[in-house]
């Protein structure tokens, strides 16, 4: 049976700079990663290496989609530890962050994170 095309192009995960303490959110992160790349699907995100954000991102570059990572200046050097993938785009602050993080967008999904849903209330 055919798979039904989506009418979104891209995607905005929100979800933290950490794995958190339960393997079941480092297991989201992995198959919702590869579930983008198998809806063709790009990847918005937060711009960070690290924690359930380096996960999605990682999934979503190795399996040949596209990422933009949107990151304050501030944060850069907490949030970017490794080697970043795909396209990372620094902005002034928070609030610029999740302006163009919307611009770029087509829906988004909430993954765990400290911060996460308060990034999500206030962007939507």
């Amino acid at each position: 049976m055919e798979e039904a095309k989506s009418r979104f192009k891209s995607v905005c995960v929100f979800c933290g700079s950490s794995t958190g303490k339960r393997d079941c959110y480092r297991d989201a992160a992995h198959e919702l990663g590869q579930e983008l790349v198998k809806k063709k699907l790009s990847l918005v995100y937060g711009g960070g290496s690290v924690g359930l954000m380096g996960i999605v991102s990682q999934e979503v570059h190795n399996g040949g989609g596209h990422v933009l990572g949107i990151i304050p200046k501030t944060l850069m050097c907490k949030e970017i530890t490794g080697e970043t993938v795909g396209e990372v785009r620094a902005v002034s602050n928070m609030h610029q962050r999740k302006a163009e993080m919307a611009r770029h967008s087509d829906c988004f999904i909430v993954l765990p994170g400290a911060s996460s849903l308060f990034y999500f209330q206030v962007c939507v």
